[in-house]
């Protein structure tokens, strides 16, 4: 499947392709920007490409005013995708036929659990993975099997999971229609040609069952590197939901400094974003990022 965009896949992974890739559900934050600059950086650094997409499947919790905010924020600090920019929400088809190639495999399958009936148990015990449900209106499993699942990361090393033992198999598709990040990350990163993901180390344990996924459906294995957290204060990540401050795109240069310092990159020359991301770019350097799953600090 997918032929024409697996030809165009194998030239643009003969070199780095990273992506930023944010939700709408609320403003960026100062931890949304860390993950910018050092997504760029490393891309840049690299001599690759580095491209937007907007995480949007989740349509009933799009924060209105995010996407423009979102994009006016990427243009204020002086970032440029290399490639269109993609809203999953208008990549739903690609997705569903995704999903009817995993079906046709019996990969697949249909649950009728709701969160009541599966209560406090965080491991899915396979309660439908036999039933032969129908497909409509049901939320949509995919199987996993016993084995680990490892690699490394670039900052927090060595990773191992067994999805079996921790998860069970997991969601792609919720009763109500939505479609789960996991798929449509799998998928976009696939069709977009990205070879290396950089994020906020919140989703490192995301990272294993997108790679099973990614088996399953033949795709070539990603590079990753899950950055520090920014904490608050109160040693809360910074994230939308603890309400963390909307980016004010008017001190855009000197946030665009902090982020930079945070990341433990040498201090470059306050000026326009753009020529602060190029002197950034030519200085990057991923060994100085501080080590481990937290950065503190005051990032007002």
């Amino acid at each position: 499947m997918h032929s024409n965009a697996q030809q165009q896949n194998q030239a643009a992974l003969s070199r780095y392709s990273g992506r930023f890739a944010p939700s709408p559900t609320g403003p960026l934050h100062f931890g949304s920007l860390i993950t910018a600059v050092a997504s760029y950086c490393e891309a840049k650094s690299q001599h690759g490409r580095w491209i937007v997409r907007i995480e949007d499947t989740d349509i009933p919790r799009i924060y209105s005013g995010s996407e423009q905010h979102i994009l006016s924020c990427l243009d204020a600090f002086g970032f440029e995708s290399d490639a269109e920019i993609i809203f999953q929400k208008d990549r739903l088809h690609i997705y569903e036929s995704v999903l009817g190639h995993l079906q046709s495999q019996d990969l697949i399958y249909a649950c009728q659990c709701t969160r009541k009936m599966l209560g406090s148990n965080h491991i899915y015990t396979g309660t439908c993975r036999h039933l032969g449900l129908s497909f409509d209106q049901q939320a949509i499993r995919v199987k996993v099997s016993e084995q680990n699942i490892q690699f490394h990361d670039l900052l927090q090393g060595q990773q191992s999971a067994n999805l079996a033992l921790e998860l069970g198999d997991f969601v792609l598709k919720r009763r109500d229609g939505i479609i789960n990040y996991q798929l449509a990350v799998v998928v976009d990163d696939y069709l977009q040609g990205i070879s290396h993901v950089v994020r906020g180390a919140d989703l490192l344990d995301n990272t294993a069952r997108q790679i099973w996924l990614g088996r399953l459906l033949g795709y070539p294995e990603l590079c990753y590197m899950h950055l520090p957290l920014a904490m608050n204060d109160r040693g809360a990540k910074l994230s939308k939901q603890n309400h963390a401050q909307a980016l004010d795109i008017t001190q855009s240069s000197t946030l665009l400094l902090k982020a930079l310092i945070a990341l433990g990159q040498l201090p470059v020359d306050l000026d326009q974003p753009e020529r602060m991301l190029t002197q950034a770019v030519a200085q990057w350097d991923r060994r100085q990022i501080p080590k481990g799953g937290e950065i503190r600090g005051i990032f007002a």
